[in-house]
């Protein structure tokens, strides 16, 4: 079906559709500008890394039908504090501050409701993509995604598959978040609008 859409123009430029194929992904340098806060060890050159700020198990079932649908509870899962020299007592008393330290997560093989760190806010006439960095899936780990549709703006979710034990920082990068041109009719107003802000 792709090939059949593609087609050059007289330029020698491929369009899909009325979009330039040539262009149609947007630079990392681009997406840094949608997405907060960012360090340049984040900034790829097609996308932005995010990374991970909490990790939830599912509790409760959850329900998806035609008129509505219910996220099931979740609880936070606790991660195993960051201390260098155990007997730095400034360190540990930093832990016991409010987002002091980072937490490792240890994590059995399961499914995981992730967090990200940083507020995306994904521009008019593009739409997101995030995909898993290489080294989850190096370590038998895949992270599935949603589109991130124009218009929205939060910390994103994501579902963590784990195939074998691993450990997980706080604040690692677990994805790389792309936008390409869209276009569309209106932008997002769902319910996960503004979700963590």
């Amino acid at each position: 079906m792709w090939a059949s859409a593609t087609r050059p123009r007289v330029d020698g430029q491929l369009f899909h559709g009325s979009t330039p194929l040539h262009g149609m992904f947007r630079s990392g340098s681009f997406v840094a500008e949608h997405v907060t806060p960012v360090t340049d060890e984040q900034v790829q050159p097609n996308g932005v890394d995010l990374t991970l700020e909490a990790v939830y198990d599912q509790r409760d079932p959850g329900r998806i039908g035609i008129d509505g649908k219910e996220i099931g509870d979740r609880q936070h899962r606790m991660g195993n504090p960051v201390v260098e020299d155990e007997h730095d007592v400034e360190a540990i008393e930093d832990l016991e501050k409010p987002g002091g330290g980072n937490d490792v997560y240890y994590l059995p093989p399961d499914a995981y409701v992730v967090q990200y760190a940083e507020i995306v806010t994904i521009p008019e006439d593009h739409v997101g993509f995030l995909y898993p960095r290489s080294s989850l899936l190096r370590n038998s780990c895949m992270l599935n995604t949603a589109v991130w549709d124009a218009g929205y703006s939060g910390k994103g979710e994501g579902l963590l598959q784990v195939g074998h034990d691993i450990e997980i920082e706080a604040g690692a990068r677990i994805a790389q978040l792309v936008l390409a041109r869209a276009e569309h009719e209106g932008t997002y107003d769902g319910d996960y609008q503004n979700e963590r802000l």
